[in-house]
């Protein structure tokens, strides 16, 4: 690859020495606070596609806009590109560089330069930990490691339903075929991808990142999902061999079956914030809960944290690891996990040197988490209800925080909070246009009057004309 190619949006992979008119080139389009360097350093795409005969080249996204900047350079681009080879090219796109390349095709006019489009893990229904990484509790910790921007904001499921609703519609959308793959693997237990991973369980399989049922389209060959993580699916050892084929056949076709999307359940409780030299949480575990991890992702290292059981056992053995994800990169991880814990009230200590941003995340794996389920409803005039399975909870009491944001002003937030009435239900009228990031703490008892918490993080789009789009 020619480092110095003086274009900086792009680059041109070596040619191999036979070049098989037969082959389409392959264009690599990188995802989230990435390059594409993702490609080639520490990854042997590149070097597979070479030595299987493939022209190559490079596009270098903006790492933190939305679809709509990156769309349309990467139209730009890829008509350069064009020109270059003379001939269409394939695009194989990583995380939200799958959105970005649907983007140039439907609304840039980018689809008259390529053949087909490939997909790893593509969040093409948005991402839970975008909606997390906005919400009341975590936006604080984001916000300061750097990772709260227009990407994030744009990957967020309620504007992704936004996009999907109107993309999915255009007279267009089927004149370039697109294959998708998704992962179900986390990598090692503790690593980079094990808490986004946990975190993302209670929305169903995934690869750390991306759920697999965020990496599907409906119009769209599912070519295979696999245990890859978020990492492994964009190297070439993993996948090039599976979407080679599609690279050069032209007449392949749709056969894919589209599962419908199980309700979500409510599997955590979090809370965040920022804090000098002391801070501390509390939280209520059931009774009859299997397991509970208890992460404490930080903008430090050096967090000193004990844990207090409700009959004042400490507990300080926490795994210390640095975050690799798209969302919070460069945060660090403190985990604890602990089997068939006490139930009762919990508390959390943290010791800092100095201030620091923090998200309390609690994972509960736990029969209740299946009775709790925020869902919303009405086109034009919505209300957000609050769903519980009254066999099994009761005293149920629920407080939403709403984050606004508009596109025109990323870093201004307006947030309200409300008490949900006593039957669960707030209607949401006369709301101005933008991204809603709504925060639901839940509180309540079981039957046999144990208290119990839980989060729930929900995101909703409002266009202009006052319509509402969420997943």
């Amino acid at each position: 690859v020619d480092e110095e190619d003086p274009v900086p949006a792009q680059r041109v992979g070596e040619d191999p020495a036979d070049i098989d008119e037969n082959k389409a080139p392959i264009v690599f389009i990188h995802g989230l606070n990435s390059s594409s360097a993702t490609w080639w350093k520490e990854n042997d795409m590149y070097e597979t596609a070479y030595t299987n005969g493939y022209q190559t080249a490079f596009i270098d996204l903006y790492p933190d806009k939305n679809m709509w900047n990156n769309g349309e350079l990467l139209a730009e681009k890829l008509g350069e590109i064009y020109e270059h080879f003379g001939k269409k090219v394939v695009l194989a796109a990583h995380s939200k560089g799958g959105v970005d390349a649907q983007t140039a095709l439907i609304y840039f006019g980018a689809d008259e330069y390529v053949e087909r489009v490939v997909t790893l893990s593509s969040p093409h229904l948005g991402s839970e930990l975008a909606d997390l990484a906005h919400s009341e509790g975590a936006s604080w910790l984001a916000d300061i490691i750097g990772n709260k921007n227009e990407a994030t904001q744009s990957l967020q499921t309620g504007y992704m339903a936004y996009f999907r609703d109107m993309t999915d519609r255009e007279p267009g959308i089927e004149n370039t075929s697109m294959y998708t793959f998704g992962g179900t693997g986390w990598g090692p237990a503790w690593g980079s991808l094990f808490w986004g991973g946990l975190y993302l369980s209670q929305y169903g399989s995934n690869d750390g990142a991306v759920t697999v049922s965020s990496s599907r389209l409906p119009y769209a060959e599912e070519i295979m999902v696999d245990d890859w993580t978020h990492y492994t699916i964009k190297e070439g050892n993993a996948t090039f061999n599976l979407f080679q084929p599609y690279l050069q056949t032209s007449s392949l076709q749709s056969n894919v079956q589209m599962e419908s999307l199980s309700p979500h359940s409510a599997a955590t409780f979090h809370r965040g914030g920022k804090f000098k030299r002391q801070k501390t949480e509390t939280f209520h575990i059931e009774e009859n809960v299997e397991s509970v991890t208890i992460q404490w992702t930080s903008s430090s290292p050096t967090s000193d944290l004990t844990l207090y059981s409700p009959k004042g056992k400490q507990l300080e053995n926490f795994r210390t690891s640095k975050d690799q994800s798209s969302y919070f990169h460069g945060a660090y991880n403190h985990t604890i996990t602990l089997e068939n814990p006490e139930h009762g009230l919990w508390r959390i200590q943290a010791h800092s040197a100095d201030k620091e941003a923090y998200l309390l995340n609690v994972h509960f794996q736990s029969d209740i988490n299946e009775n709790l389920n925020l869902k919303v409803h009405g086109k034009n005039n919505p209300q957000v209800r609050l769903l519980t399975g009254k066999d099994t909870v009761r005293n149920v009491r629920t407080t939403l925080t709403l984050g606004h944001e508009s596109f025109k002003s990323p870093d201004r937030v307006k947030t309200s909070t409300i008490d949900m009435a006593a039957d669960g239900t707030i209607f949401l009228r006369g709301m101005e246009k933008g991204v809603y990031n709504i925060t639901a703490q839940v509180r309540g008892e079981t039957q046999m009057g144990n208290k119990f918490n839980r989060s729930i993080v929900q995101t909703l789009y409002i266009d202009d004309k006052g319509n509402v789009y969420w997943r």
